[in-house]
């Protein structure tokens, strides 16, 4: 052998290279590997209502799918009743639950699963119940031996009434559970509230003539929560209107949504008319680095804040510190709902922030307020009030909000804690967004008109929302006014295909999402993509009043973006001219952009009167220049929506 090839090192340069390239890979790897975070036992364990209704010897529970309450609170007076004929009831919300659970439910003697479903949009479930449903429609299950009832809210002028309801009434009993009472259908264009009260007083002597039980008699009301008043917290502890999050409106962080929404701060808020006794606004959202995405057609929720001249109103009445520092904590220590709101807070933030103070209160809450009316013949009234009887109807304080029942009824004076405990939460109020993302990628423009009216006792109501953002000026003494929101997305979209043409009609604030869809359609435009024909419909009362964005759409109009822009001005003339006049005036072009040019109709405003008026002028143009009966147009119309080609944002 060779002195040279001895004199070899054993490793080269490159081989001691490339180890201590896996060395050093190998000790980052082990150091900074992410550990795997185990999935935490009490998700799964919190799956199980069955044990927990076993362990708490409950035997009704009550499922709700909730989108802006109301669901809830109904499901909530419904497990607070059962122990009026000697059971004990829980609510639920099918989202925190593994709903498979349910046919395990004979397990427990005399048990009973109660459905509180709403109806979303275009017979959509709501958000929480969406998972049941998929579920639901999917699913096999053997629900052999589980007793189940189903009351539904909807509103009936929409299309799909009830839908959600109606759907989880029928499958349940394809799966073979077992209904024992017949399906509850509340209308929210007519009484809801009427609606459920009407129901529930069928429906417990159904209950009880079912199980063989008997009513024990407690009409005494029911604490669910035992109020502690704080005197040494730190006030880092203490929420202050935050949704979900303690600080999270001081340390905001994405993604942001229905409990944690984004503090965004107003840039514009300007009035749109021109005259009149009404207040028509336009206010810009600034987005800024929030990293919120949204499409044309998706609406904006707006978290509101209670007038402080009616919260310092009701504590001056109830002769009450309002920045006492409370909790209300569950008294049914299993329960996943520990407080009515965050707590700990003031009474101050709740009337502030938590609590709907302005809608008339509902029934039940009539009802448990009326043991305080300290004078016989107020408290008599007030059980009236609460009953579903001709005579409590009567007496029923329509548009009378909680300050104003308290002020009528000087013997009621409620402790202060217990109201806090009845009202029900105040609720995120949904706005069409006006902008398109494509022009307007770091704003977010709503179109609104402040509500204020004087009701018949003389007394002057105005929209919680309208009129606080109304006050919202991008500078308010220095300070950025901003607004607690998020965005909730819909299926009111533009054609996928941009050659499609689209006819939008939407009078008065209807107009919002068409904003986002003509600046939309410009912006194609102006990328060199071929645009299909861009025809408005719109409506107001006078044009030298309230004819909104008057100037953008002319404007739109001249560059070709919009091919057409019919205005329907409803009182400038002896005659009252509305959206659906001016469709049936231009049928043909109408017709042919439907019928021969696949169109996509969209409306957006009033459900009750104008949705209806328009949906029934395309029915006429149908019969008349497609040579259809009214059957067949009412099936063609439906054909569109089914299609995805006839959308609707509307609401009453």
């Amino acid at each position: 052998m060779s002195s040279s090839t001895m004199d070899e090192p054993f490793f080269s340069n490159l081989d001691i290279l490339l180890f201590s390239l896996i060395a050093g890979l190998l000790v980052y790897w082990l150091v900074f590997r992410k550990k795997v975070e185990p999935i935490p036992e009490f998700k799964k364990l919190e799956s199980v209502f069955i044990d927990k209704m076993k362990k708490t010897g409950k035997n009704i529970v009550v499922f709700y799918g909730s989108q802006t309450g109301t669901a809830e609170e109904f499901s909530n007076r419904l497990s607070k009743d059962a122990h009026r004929y000697g059971m004990k009831g829980m609510s639920a919300d099918p989202e925190e639950y593994d709903m498979s659970e349910l046919s395990r439910l004979p397990e427990i003697e005399n048990s009973l699963a109660i459905f509180c479903m709403a109806t979303y949009g275009e017979g959509d479930p709501t958000d929480n119940s969406q998972d049941f449903y998929d579920w639901l429609q999917e699913g096999d299950a053997d629900f052999t031996g589980v007793k189940y009832t189903v009351f539904s809210l909807g509103n009936k002028t929409y299309e799909h009434y009830n839908a959600m309801g109606k759907y989880v009434d029928k499958r349940l009993a394809e799966l073979g559970a077992q209904r024992i009472f017949d399906l509850g259908m509340g209308d929210d264009d007519g009484n809801l509230e009427e609606d459920f009260v009407s129901w529930r007083e069928q429906f417990w002597p159904a209950v009880c003539e079912h199980f063989g039980v008997e009513a024990t008699g407690e009409e005494s009301s029911i604490r669910q929560y035992e109020l502690k008043v704080h005197s040494d917290l730190n006030m880092n502890k203490i929420y202050t209107g935050e949704v979900g999050r303690l600080k999270s409106f001081e340390n905001q962080k994405p993604p942001f949504d229905s409990k944690n929404p984004f503090l965004a701060p107003v840039s514009v808020n300007r009035k749109l008319n021109k005259a009149g006794d009404r207040h028509l606004m336009h206010l810009e959202l600034d987005i800024t680095g929030s990293k919120i995405r949204y499409e044309s057609g998706d609406h904006v929720a707006v978290y509101p804040i209670n007038d402080s001249v009616i919260v310092n109103r009701i504590g001056e009445v109830l002769g009450v510190d309002l920045d006492t520092v409370i909790s209300l904590n569950n008294l049914d220590e299993e329960s996943n709902k520990k407080h009515p709101f965050p707590c700990p807070s003031t009474y101050r933030t709740a009337l502030t922030h938590y609590l709907d103070i302005t809608n008339p209160p509902r029934t039940n809450v009539l009802y448990e307020l009326a043991q305080y009316a300290t004078e016989p013949k107020e408290q008599e009234n007030m059980r009236k009030m609460a009953s579903s009887s001709p005579e409590g109807k009567v007496r029923s304080p329509a548009l009378l909000n909680i300050l104003a029942i308290l002020e009528d009824l000087p013997s009621l004076r409620p402790p202060i804690d217990h109201l806090c405990e009845l009202l029900p939460r105040l609720q995120a109020r949904y706005y069409s967004i006006a902008s398109s993302s494509k022009v307007h990628p770091n704003s977010i423009h709503i179109c609104a008109v402040v509500v204020e009216y004087e009701t018949k006792t003389g007394r002057v109501n105005k929209g919680v929302t309208t009129n606080w953002l109304k006050s919202k000026m991008p500078t308010d003494n220095g300070h950025k006014a901003t607004v607690p929101m998020y965005i909730r997305k819909s299926q009111f979209r533009l054609p996928f295909k941009s050659t499609n043409p689209v006819i939008m009609v939407g009078p008065g604030t209807g107009i919002a999402p068409f904003m986002g869809f003509v600046q939309e359609r410009g912006w194609l435009k102006e990328q060199g993509k071929e645009v299909g024909e861009t025809v408005l419909y719109y409506g107001c009362r006078h044009k030298n009043e309230d004819f909104l964005y008057q100037e953008e759409l002319e404007e739109f109009e001249k560059t070709g973006v919009l091919t057409a822009l019919n205005v329907a001005f409803s009182r400038d003339q002896a005659e009252k001219v509305y959206v659906q006049h001016l469709l049936k005036k231009s049928k043909e072009a109408v017709w042919r952009l439907v019928h021969t040019d696949n169109a996509h109709i969209y409306i957006c405003g009033d459900a009750r009167n104008m949705a209806r008026d328009v949906q029934n002028a395309f029915y006429e143009i149908a019969e008349e220049l497609g040579g259809l009966s009214r059957a067949q147009a009412v099936d063609y119309i439906k054909k569109l929506m089914t299609k995805g080609r006839y959308s609707q944002d509307v609401w009453s």
